[in-house]
């Protein structure tokens, strides 16, 4: 990584800290709409164990784990996997959540083909580089055993914040403190390569609305 994008990457780190630590359940209890799709796919594929990656305060993680599969929930801050935990024992499902510390540009902490299922919502489109981006997708497939599923979201070029605020090159905008790596239908694709491309699906989320993009791909058996 550059020395810019180090200096961005540590300053989305503190800023998401500073908002978890100021905004507690900032996004609810209830699990989003992606992860409640999510979880039919993997129970539909026989999944059993999920790593959900920049799972934050938790509202998905902790569903996946009401659920019934055993979750191991990683992100780049504490602040939002204290919350998770102690929400995870409030809830009863401690014994199926694992926390992790992770920074998505750092390889997985995960052996080869040992989880069945992995869960993105809007972690893909933080503040990270193209190339970043794929390291971390080619992370995903060595992590996922063979017809394991990744459900990931992106926002999309498509949305009304791109090319809004701040710009810090290679599609990542800033606005209202908050980088996002806006991506174009191009790196989808991309990014399936090599993999069973199953669904893009298109769905709006919020009051701005944000505009997404609901990938599934799979890897071949």
């Amino acid at each position: 990584m550059s020395e810019f994008g180090h200096e961005l990457a540590e300053v989305q780190r503190e800023h998401w800290q500073r908002t978890y630590g100021g905004h507690p359940g900032m996004y609810g209890v209830e699990p989003s709409t992606p992860a409640v799709h999510a979880a039919a796919v993997f129970r539909a594929a026989g999944a059993r164990e999920v790593l959900e990656l920049g799972a934050g305060q938790g509202r998905d993680a902790l569903y996946f784990a009401r659920e019934g599969f055993t979750v191991l929930a990683t992100d780049f801050s504490p602040v939002g996997l204290e919350q998770l935990r102690a929400a995870a024992g409030a809830q009863g499902v401690a014994e199926r959540v694992t926390t992790k510390v992770h920074d998505a540009r750092d390889p997985l902490p995960l052996a080869e083909a040992s989880v069945d299922a992995v869960f993105a919502h809007m972690l893909l489109c933080m503040a990270l580089s193209t190339r970043e981006i794929h390291a971390l997708v080619t992370e995903v497939r060595r992590a996922l055993r063979p017809g394991g599923v990744f459900v990931y979201t992106v926002r999309h070029t498509g949305d009304a914040h791109y090319r809004a605020g701040t710009g810090h090159g290679d599609d990542i905008w800033e606005h209202g403190g908050f980088a996002v790596h806006f991506f174009h239908r191009r790196l989808v694709d991309a990014l399936a390569e090599g993999w069973n491309l199953r669904e893009v699906h298109a769905f709006e989320e919020g009051g701005l609305p944000r505009r997404l993009w609901r990938v599934t791909q799979t890897v071949p058996r």
